[in-house]
């Protein structure tokens, strides 16, 4: 009997933002090859191919005539059924298109296109791989041409579907996509020192000190590096600077033990994979205060999905979570462990490492495309069970997991884990709950400052809550005293932008060999360029805030839209040459310190400038912890989560810019960033110091970090919420109107209140513009919708989707953007 040829039809999700998923017609001689998650490619328009992810496959006929699919490219679904529900979930919450969450979820590398541009890898040996004739005619015209997207490749080949070939090419590593090019950024190669081979017994080693008897400055560099070596016991080369900063010899004596074949130098690659440490460190013991919070986490755990772990800083919480994850591995099952910054990612690493080696995947937006797909398949096919814990930023979240047993979100409160351009504007901490409900895994949030709405839900009993109150080893907490700047300007008792009590301290804790974290939320050198006659400040053309000086690149910088100009040298206003820098940047406190403190400290900056590389974080907190650096100067990258042994004092140079700001999040913010930044202070050893400076030093929130009283800052800030109908008690959507026409902003932004209005009346406020009028061009105004926790977010959320459609019908307003926000934060 001849089977009755099907007819199936496929619903795909393209990467655009598209409302809804386009219905294409299968050729019947791929009937049994196609499934559900597995990447099709389509024509859309008139010549574009795309790489689209088939959500369903069937044979209900569309009402209209429907293109064929070109061809599939997996032979398995690259998207698990688990993914695709989290998806609609995030495109339903967020108010977003499905192609959008597409786009943010999938590793580049996945989402070929007919525009997507090719390159040559010129680090492969092409005589040494065995090519096929398309694929040497393809490097023959890259050779020729440096630059071809997919449609060149297809006239060059005279082939309608090149894709085989070029995902054929780039898993040979033989090509690779320009995005991918842009982070391939080249890893630090550290230098180490170890003894020459043979050298590894007294004997050997006695005769080597034979040989320096005429050498006393050689024979003491070889003692130093068995000493800092821990020969004998756990042997780990020796960083070469390291080594020569404890003998303060020059490199002439090393080269000395180096020409007798006593040490050696090698060279490692610091990077993803080359993490220092084995599966060699049995577990410790908890301290009694963390084996109770322990014991009621795993107890919390039988009745609620989620808990909270309020642990102060230094309370030991990471061991904590070390001892639940491998309880997870030992049940057969996986954890994500989620972090809100890719610079903590180094040092938890390094840590966990230490535990359970190998098993450790970490993923985060700066890895290259290569390497973020090469984790996703590996954790899609469960490649030899090849990973346990894995460690990432939010983006993790949309990895293709079969299974996890914990989720553990740690710093729980950071504003880092919502994303906020482009759309889905989603929050990972949210998304790993729904995450974690498909199966059927706990989670464990983990901060000394809660987010308020999450206190909010520990108290009403919809978290669990474990209180951990103790620095590990009864390490007391900081010590933070507050530098009245007011009083010090009118005694004369500042030092540039010192305090004389922050300067003091400062060189006292250089003297004992101590080091420093200063913070300060602003990068750049001064944030305006000010005339002193007219007070006119430089502005960006392209939007409406001042230009911030940077001086190493002598530029003043938008910090929205990345516009530059040189600084003038005569007033635009009224001509005058009287100009000065207003403001603090890190780059400045970098001057200041050696103008302060002599050229011979030395200071390193961490904030966006100096870590746009893929190995950036890593270099500088490596260089933090080998006490290569003395001052550490950052912004709010030196607040979360790092943890060093050697820090005596951390300075908040103006805690004033944390605190006036225009947002009801405001005070909660600056009481967990000084609380945090703090909470570096002092982590081993001797009780650390805190100095914050402010012209305001008995503001509340100022006096609250000071006494450690998070429970003094929650009430407070949730008596102000509720009067004034904010989250936890609301929710919140906003939505931003933007155009590059002014009227019509004001125009289209009113008719959209209006029309919302009329369902929901007095909850929907605006329109107002932001703080920020202008950026990048586009006029922007703010609408907010705040309704009760009681009512339906889905029916709300709907009466909005139909409130902008019918705003959209208006011809007028066709061109107007509308961004929306989700639990803005």
């Amino acid at each position: 009997m001849i089977e009755e040829r099907k007819t199936l039809f496929v619903d795909v999700i393209l990467p655009l933002a598209l409302p809804k998923a386009y219905t294409f017609r299968v050729p019947f001689e791929l009937n049994n090859f196609i499934l559900k998650g597995q990447r099709v490619v389509v024509p859309f328009g008139k010549s574009k191919l795309l790489t689209a992810i088939v959500a369903r496959v069937h044979e209900n006929i569309p009402g209209y005539t429907t293109k064929y699919i070109d061809f599939i490219l997996d032979e398995r679904p690259v998207v698990t059924e688990n993914q695709l529900e989290l998806w609609q979930w995030i495109a339903g919450y967020y108010m977003s298109n499905i192609g959008e969450v597409m786009t943010a979820a999938l590793p580049s590398r996945l989402k070929l296109e007919s525009e997507t541009k090719i390159l040559l890898n010129d680090s492969v040996d092409y005589q040494q791989i065995k090519l096929t004739e398309q694929e040497i005619f393809v490097i023959d015209a890259l050779e020729v041409r440096g630059v071809l997207d997919l449609t060149e490749i297809g006239k060059i080949l005279d082939r309608k579907t090149v894709y085989p070939i070029v995902k054929r090419m780039l898993d040979k590593n033989l090509i690779y996509v320009e995005e991918e090019l842009q982070e391939l950024y080249k890893p630090k190669i550290e230098k180490y020192v170890v003894l020459e081979e043979g050298l590894d017994n007294e004997a050997s080693l006695q005769a080597a000190f034979e040989q320096l008897k005429r050498s006393p400055k050689q024979e003491e560099m070889l003692l130093s590096f068995l000493k800092l070596s821990g020969y004998g016991g756990l042997y780990e080369p020796v960083l070469k600077k390291t080594l020569l900063d404890d003998t303060g010899a020059g490199h002439a004596v090393l080269n000395g033990l180096y020409e007798k074949s006593i040490l050696k130098e090698v060279h490692e690659e610091v990077g993803r994979f080359k993490i220092k440490g084995g599966e060699n460190q049995s577990e410790r013991d908890l301290a009694p205060a963390q084996q109770k919070a322990f014991d009621e986490v795993k107890e919390s755990f039988k009745e609620k999905d989620v808990c909270l772990l309020h642990g102060v800083t230094g309370s030991g919480k990471t061991e904590l979570f070390v001892k639940l994850i491998k309880e997870q591995i030992a049940d057969g099952k996986k954890v994500l462990y989620l972090l809100p910054e890719i610079a903590l990612t180094t040092q938890i690493i390094n840590r966990l490492k230490k535990y359970f080696g190998s098993k450790i995947a970490v993923y985060h937006s700066r890895f290259s495309p290569n390497e973020r797909v090469e984790i996703w398949n590996d954790i899609l096919n469960e490649k030899f069970n090849k990973y346990d814990v894995i460690l990432g930023a939010r983006s993790a979240v949309f990895l293709p997991f079969k299974q996890i047993g914990l989720i553990i979100i740690d710093e729980e409160h950071e504003s880092s884990y919502k994303q906020h351009d482009p759309s889905p504007r989603y929050h990972a901490r949210d998304t790993a709950m729904v995450l974690a409900k498909q199966f059927g895994a706990k989670v464990l949030l983990g901060t000394a400052t809660p987010a308020i709405e999450t206190m909010y839900h520990a108290e009403e009993d919809h978290y669990g809550y474990v209180s951990l109150s103790e620095r590990f080893g009864g390490l007391q907490l900081p010590e933070i005293q507050c530098a009245d700047l007011k009083e010090a300007t009118a005694k004369n008792k500042m030092h540039g932008i010192f305090s004389k009590f922050m300067l003091d301290e400062m060189k006292e804790v250089l003297a004992n060999g101590k080091q420093i974290i200063l913070f300060q939320n602003r990068r750049g050198y001064a944030p305006r360029w000010v005339c002193e006659m007219c007070n006119h400040t430089p502005q960006c053309t392209r939007c409406d805030v001042s230009l911030n000086y940077h001086k190493y690149s002598h530029l003043l910088t938008c910090h929205y839209c990345g516009f530059t100009m040189k600084p003038p040298t005569r007033c635009s206003a009224c001509g005058s040459t009287d100009l000065k820098m207003v403001g603090i940047g890190t780059e400045k406190i970098e001057e200041e310190i050696e103008i302060h403190l002599g050229s011979k400290v030395k200071v390193q900056r961490m904030d966006l400038d100096t870590t746009r590389s893929k190995y950036a974080y890593q270099n500088i907190i490596d260089d933090f912890e080998n006490k290569q650096i003395d001052i550490l100067v950052g912004t709010q990258m030196v607040t979360k989560g790092l943890d060093f042994d050697n820090v005596a004092l951390v300075g908040i140079l103006n805690a004033d810019d944390l605190l006036f700001y225009p947002d009801f999040r405001a005070f909660e913010r600056a009481y967990q960033l000084m609380s945090q930044v703090s909470g570096r202070a002092g982590r081993k050893g001797k009780r650390g110091k805190v100095i914050i400076q402010s012209f305001d030093p008995n503001h509340w929130i100022i006096q609250k970090v000071m006494y450690h009283d998070y429970e003094g800052m929650y009430k407070q800030e949730l008596y102000e919420r509720k009067n004034y109908q904010y989250p936890p008690f609301f929710r919140m959507i906003r939505l931003t109107v933007r155009h590059k026409d002014e009227a019509r902003v004001d125009r289209s932004s009113l008719k959209l209140v209006l029309k919302m209005q009329e369902k929901l009346g007095n909850r929907v406020l605006g329109p107002e513009y932001g703080s920020i009028k202008r950026i990048r061009n586009l006029y922007n105004k703010i609408i907010t919708v705040k309704f009760e926790r009681k009512a339906s977010p889905s029916k709300v959320k709907e009466y909005i989707d139909e409130c902008i459609a019918h705003f959209s019908m208006d011809d007028d307003f066709k061109s107007v953007r509308i961004k929306i926000d989700v639990d803005p934060n």
